[in-house]
């Protein structure tokens, strides 16, 4: 167990140096590498078994390659996707989550706005006979997530969102899922 979170803090040490990187590579260039990035915690909102246990903290980068910031309505947003990758690390023995995926997100004014996303994730979480947190049957799984936020002003905004991730019985064995809900800050390039 020691050895699997000295993995993880490994892990969570390169994700932040690589994002460090890239913002500062970004800045002094002048070109805009990504769009957005995210960070906050979550935390299980399953029942019983299948609650897995500590927060997972966030990391999420947002790619506006079809231009969704230039869109004028709400039919141009939604024909125009985000692309974002991310990673939940877990904690207290949970399982972390490598995701991937596209985001739509409809602004109904310059202040709120909504977001769904649909991808896929890889997890290292248990496949089946665990005694405490979810059967999750195989590593790669389908991601999904809802969620509801408010821009401060142009650079900074605060979502809340609720992330799910399972197989949709598409391969054997339990079939349990993640379910999570938390906050993250944002910041726009």
């Amino acid at each position: 167990m020691a050895s699997k979170q000295l993995g993880y803090g490994r892990f969570l040490t390169a994700v932040t140096l690589l994002f460090s990187v890239s913002a500062s590579v970004s800045a002094q260039a002048g070109d805009q590498i990504f769009d957005e990035l995210r960070f906050g915690v979550s935390a299980s909102i399953q029942d019983g078994n299948s609650r897995e246990n500590g927060v997972f903290p966030e990391v999420t980068v947002f790619f506006d390659p079809f231009d969704q910031r230039g869109a004028a309505d709400w039919k141009t947003q939604l024909a125009r996707p985000r692309v974002n990758i991310g990673t939940s690390i877990g904690t207290s023995g949970e399982a972390t989550q490598v995701f991937g995926g596209f985001a739509w997100t409809v602004n109904f004014n310059e202040k709120l706005f909504a977001e769904a996303g649909f991808g896929g994730v890889w997890h290292n979480g248990e496949l089946d006979h665990n005694d405490n947190g979810p059967d999750l049957g195989c590593h790669l799984l389908f991601h999904e997530y809802l969620g509801a936020g408010y821009r401060f002003d142009n650079h900074w905004n605060v979502i809340a969102q609720v992330a799910h991730s399972s197989h949709a019985n598409l391969c054997d064995g339990p079939n349990d899922g993640m379910t999570r809900a938390g906050l993250q800050v944002g910041y726009r390039f």
